[in-house]
């Protein structure tokens, strides 16, 4: 009987995998919001980090706060309730601190918040300062305080989990995150195994993974919560060097085809520039015919500057595998740069014979019926198009390259599906986005880099200037002199969703 109870304990022992909802303080109904969420088992849970941190640091009095500004405000309830205004209910919280009173203010999805407050509760809320009537915040985020809770009197460092709604409305939010979290940490302190050796982490001067974790959710204090979130960052860096590592290494097991000699097409293009080529564009080409020397396919990122002489360098590097008798597949994250590169390529391309077409999501059937029957077999050369040509009609005779612009665009799929479309096809990515040298080896690490690091001779150089509001008119007349002179003048908003047309 003792042998069958000892069991039963080891079978309902609490650890990293146990389904969420039998965490103590969670149940069926919490667990059910935190799976929709994402949070499956305690695992998963101590992962969930905090966004941001309430401290001494960061907290304002009322009266010393400014409209405009988003602030975080400690205050004790005064007042709640729903309101009507004309057709509109809102629900209205009313606080106070020792220099002053605030008003927060709901408007939408407030049926999880009305149950939520009480009189003389202690309370932080986090927005923008308003004033209509006296100082207020619109939906504002809040963290109701426990006692001994106030990081004012005590010191004590709050950690604010993200929350939605749902969470809300089962009640985790910041208090109600950090109660079962702690309880969880609790629970399950011999069971976080640390990836590293005690050695490895006193060599690199590292906290123990369940002291980290216990250090982002619960900080005793400032230098204690830096160190834990050193050791979690770490972690995510070590874990994607050793990513790309493994990822770069399975690339040069491959075999693919070596493509040595330059070839005519681009010897033709080399010679019908009427410029020359900058130093630093030549040792790119040398990089990428060595790379194309080799067995393995080559992996390679192309980074610099609008205007650096990308594209003159990409149009060499294909014209090498054309001259191979092989296709070339040119992919870009809109129809716009997809129409810019096909213009780009075709003044190199046409002029040597390299038939050159693009494919984009608007263009009539028949039109692309008939670039898909060339792309087949083989009559079509070098394709630019965006990500109409990782469509399944779209197939190749013989697809040797695929230069892909602005990569970090696409996402791992897409770009494993044009590259699916070829045997082991060389791969060359273009982007100016300006990524520093080290940070570039970290989000890149799986693939070769060269960078274009100066301009063309008599390029003229660019001038970015910051204008001030009040000042506008002034720009305006530039824009209006410019015009009148047949020059060109873009005003550029920023998107707000995602376009594949923009």
């Amino acid at each position: 009987m003792m042998t069958l109870m000892k069991s039963a304990d080891t079978y309902y022992q609490t650890n990293l995998t146990t389904d969420i909802n039998y965490l103590k303080g969670v149940g069926p109904q919490r667990g059910n919001a935190l799976k929709k969420y994402g949070i499956e088992n305690i695992g998963q849970l101590l992962h969930h980090y905090p966004r941001r941190y309430l401290d001494r640091t960061n907290i304002k009095y009322i009266r010393e706060t400014k409209l405009g500004e988003e602030a975080v405000i400690i205050g004790k309830i005064t007042s709640f309730g729903m309101k009507q205004a004309r057709k509109r209910r809102f629900f209205q919280m009313s606080l106070s601190d020792s220099t002053g009173h605030l008003t927060c203010i709901w408007f939408n999805s407030i049926s999880w918040i009305v149950d939520k407050f009480q009189v003389g509760d202690s309370i932080a809320v986090f927005g923008k300062l308003e004033f209509r009537k006296g100082f207020q915040i619109v939906h504002p985020e809040f963290d109701i305080l426990e006692k001994g809770e106030d990081p004012v009197n005590t010191g004590k460092i709050l950690p604010q989990h993200p929350s939605t709604a749902a969470l809300k409305a089962v009640g985790l939010e910041g208090r109600g995150f950090r109660r079962i979290i702690s309880t969880a940490l609790d629970l399950v302190v011999d069971d976080i195994e640390d990836y590293f050796t005690q050695e490895f982490l006193q060599e690199e001067g590292l906290y123990s993974l369940h002291k980290a974790l216990k250090g982002v959710h619960n900080p005793d204090n400032i230098e204690f919560l830096k160190k834990a979130v050193y050791r979690l960052k770490y972690d995510e860096h070590f874990f994607l060097q050793l990513l790309m590592a493994l990822k770069k290494q399975a690339m040069e097991l491959k075999i693919g085809r070596v493509f040595l000699k330059r070839g005519k097409y681009e010897k033709d293009i080399f010679k019908s520039l009427d410029f020359s080529l900058t130093d630093s564009q030549i040792n790119v080409l040398k990089d990428i015919r060595n790379d194309l020397a080799q067995k393995s396919p080559m992996n390679r990122l192309i980074q610099g500057d609008v205007g650096s002489g990308k594209t003159i360098v990409a149009v060499l590097a294909a014209a090498i595998v054309i001259s191979h008798g092989s296709q070339v597949a040119i992919m870009a994250p809109t129809e716009i740069l997809a129409e810019q590169h096909y213009i780009s390529f075709l003044k190199f391309c046409e002029p040597v014979n390299i038939n050159v077409a693009l494919l984009i999501g608007n263009q009539k059937k028949a039109e692309k019926e008939e670039i898909y029957s060339n792309l087949k077999s083989g009559k079509i050369q070098l394709v630019v198009g965006t990500h109409a040509l990782i469509q399944e009609n779209v197939n190749f005779k013989d697809l040797g390259m695929i230069i892909v612009d602005e990569q970090h665009r696409f996402g791992v799929e897409q770009r494993k599906a044009l590259i699916d479309k070829g045997y082991s096809p060389e791969v060359l990515a273009l982007t100016a986005t300006p990524i520093p040298r080290t940070l570039a080896f970290t989000i890149h690490g799986d693939m070769n880099i060269s960078i274009i690091d100066e301009l063309p001779k008599n390029r003229r150089p660019i001038i970015t200037k910051v204008v001030e509001p009040d000042h506008m008119d002034k720009v305006y007349d530039f824009m209006r002199k410019e015009m009148y002179a047949g020059q060109q003048c873009f005003v550029i908003y920023p998107i707000i969703e995602e376009s594949k047309k923009m």
